[in-house]
Order: C-alpha cells, then structure tokens, then sequence
C-alpha cells in the first residue's frame, strides 16, 4: 500500500511537497534563531554597561557618604562642631 503510493505521481507530489515544506521551516527557524541571538547580544551588552555604571555609582556614593568626609563638611561649611562630653544627656523613657 504505502509502497504503491510512493510510486504513484501524487504519492511522489506530496512527499516532494513535504521536503520542501521541511528545508523552509528549516531556513526560517535558522534565520529567526540568528536574529534572537543578536538581540540577546546587545542585551547582554546593555547589561554589562548598566552593571558598570552601577558599580561606579556605588563606589561613589561610599566616597561621597564617608563619615569622615561628612564630619569635614559640617565643620567647614556649617560651622558645625561636636559637643562637649559634658554637655551630652542620655535621656530614658
């Protein structure tokens, strides 16, 4: 039976049909894998910028925020200074 439709012109029409079918969906999926890649390659290279930018703002915030810097500006800047240790309350509830 199968062996008969084979042989026959339709039976030759729909497996060539089928071959063809198959190479496109082949090239297709190929093509949009190819394109998927390249956006995950920019992702991944957005990220890693992003990530970097980060890091600096990080470290720059940790420069910024450091309390010796801090205690420098208030001194300067707003004539701020520490209190007397005799001066100091410790208030309980």
């Amino acid at each position: 039976m199968i062996r008969h439709f084979l042989t026959s012109p339709v039976g030759l029409f729909v497996c060539f049909f089928g071959v063809v079918m198959s190479a496109l969906s082949v090239v297709s999926e190929t093509y949009q894998t190819r394109i998927l890649f390249t956006k995950l390659q920019a992702q991944e290279s957005e990220r890693w910028l992003l990530q970097e930018d980060y890091s600096r703002l990080v470290l720059e915030y940790s420069t910024l925020s450091a309390p010796h810097r801090v205690s420098a500006i208030s001194r300067e800047s707003l004539t701020m200074t520490s209190p007397d240790t005799g001066a100091i309350r410790v208030v309980t509830e």
